[in-house]
C-alpha cells in the first residue's frame, strides 16, 4: 500500500512539473509566428538607366520606409510606385533630392521605377551620348555659353579642333573680355566670331602667331599645343601652375613631346586635365573638339 500511495505521488509531481512547460511551449508558438509575421520583405524591382535603394529592407507595419533614386547620368525619375501584396499602391512622401519614404503595410511590398532620358543636352545637341566621357563636359560648356555647335542640333565631338575654335573657347571662358591691342594676324578679319578672340589672347601671350604673319586660324590644334595654350591660359587667370612631379616621363610616347611644350605638357598631366589613352600622350595628335572640351571643364569646373 505503502509502496502504491508513493507510486502515485510521484506520477503526480511529475504531471505538475510537465504542465507549465508545455503550457509555456503552447503559448509561445503562437506568440513566435506573431512575431516571424511581424517582418515583411521590401523588394525592388530593378530598373534600366538607373538605381533604387530601400532602408531598411524589411519592415513592421507602422514602420518608415526611406527610398532613394539616382538616375544614370542623362536620365531622370519618370515613375516610383510602391504597391502592397494585393496590389493596392502607397502613399509616398516627396523629401527632395531624390530621396522618399512610405509607411509599412502590414505585408511585403515592391517598388517599381522608370527612368526617362532627362533631354537636357537634346537642347542644345543630338550628337552627345549620355554615356560619352565628355558629356558632362559637353552640357557645362553649352550652359555656360563657352561651347557651340557646328551648326544647330550638332557638337561635332570628333572633329578636329583649329587654332580659331581653341581661342574662343578660353575666351568666352574668360567672361569675354574686350581689350585694347593692335592685332596684325593677315588671317584674321574684323568682324568674325574670332577676332576678339584671338585679339585677347594675343594681348595677354596665350596665342602667337605663325614667321609669315598668319594666326593659322583653321589649323588643327594639336595636344601638346592645346597644353601650351591651356597653361598659359591659366596662368594668365593667376591659377596655380606650379605642380610638380614626373608622371608625364612615365608614358610610352614621353620623348616625343616637343621641348617647347614639356612644361606645359608636364603640368597638364600632373593636374589630371591631360590624362591619355593606353599609356600614351600622343602629343602631336590633332585634339578634337570633345578633348579640348573635356580637358577645359578637368581646369575649370572639376
Amino acid at each position: 500500500m505503502k509502496t502504491r500511495l508513493l507510486s502515485l505521488l510521484t506520477a503526480f509531481c511529475m504531471a505538475i512539473a510537465l504542465l507549465p512547460e508545455t503550457a509555456l511551449a503552447d503559448e509561445a508558438a503562437p506568440a513566435a509566428q506573431e512575431q516571424e509575421a511581424e517582418f515583411a520583405a521590401i523588394s525592388v524591382d530593378k530598373a534600366e538607366h538607373g538605381s533604387v535603394t530601400v532602408s531598411p529592407d524589411s519592415a513592421a507595419a507602422g514602420d518608415t520606409v526611406a527610398i532613394t533614386v539616382t538616375p544614370d547620368k542623362g536620365y531622370t525619375l519618370e515613375t516610383i510606385t510602391v504597391a502592397d501584396n494585393r496590389g493596392n499602391e502607397l502613399k509616398l512622401t516627396d523629401k527632395g533630392d531624390g530621396k522618399y519614404t512610405f509607411t509599412m503595410p502590414a505585408s511585403k511590398v515592391e517598388v517599381k521605377a522608370t527612368f526617362m532620358d532627362d533631354n537636357t543636352m537634346l537642347n542644345f545637341f543630338v550628337d552627345v551620348p549620355a554615356d560619352s566621357y565628355y558629356y558632362d563636359a559637353v552640357l557645362w560648356a553649352a550652359e555656360k555659353g563657352i561651347a557651340d555647335g557646328t551648326d544647330a542640333v550638332h557638337f561635332s565631338p570628333d572633329a578636329d579642333c583649329d587654332r580659331g575654335q581653341l581661342a574662343t573657347l578660353l575666351w568666352r571662358a574668360a567672361g569675354k573680355p574686350v581689350v585694347n591691342y593692335a592685332m596684325s594676324f593677315s588671317d584674321v578679319d574684323a568682324d568674325t566670331y574670332y577676332t576678339e578672340a584671338v585679339r585677347w589672347a594675343a594681348s595677354l601671350g596665350i596665342v602667337s602667331g605663325y614667321g609669315d604673319g598668319t594666326f593659322g586660324v583653321n589649323d588643327p590644334i594639336t595636344r601638346e599645343k592645346m597644353a601650351v595654350m591651356l597653361y598659359r591660359f591659366a596662368k594668365a587667370q593667376g591659377m596655380d601652375t606650379t605642380q610638380g612631379g614626373m608622371a608625364v616621363r612615365e608614358f610610352d610616347d614621353f620623348e616625343q613631346v616637343s621641348a617647347y611644350a614639356g612644361e606645359a605638357m608636364a603640368w597638364a598631366v600632373n593636374t589630371g586635365i591631360l590624362k591619355g589613352a593606353d599609356n600614351r600622350l600622343m602629343p602631336k595628335a590633332p585634339c578634337t573638339r570633345a578633348q579640348i572640351v573635356t580637358m577645359l571643364y578637368r581646369l575649370l569646373a572639376d
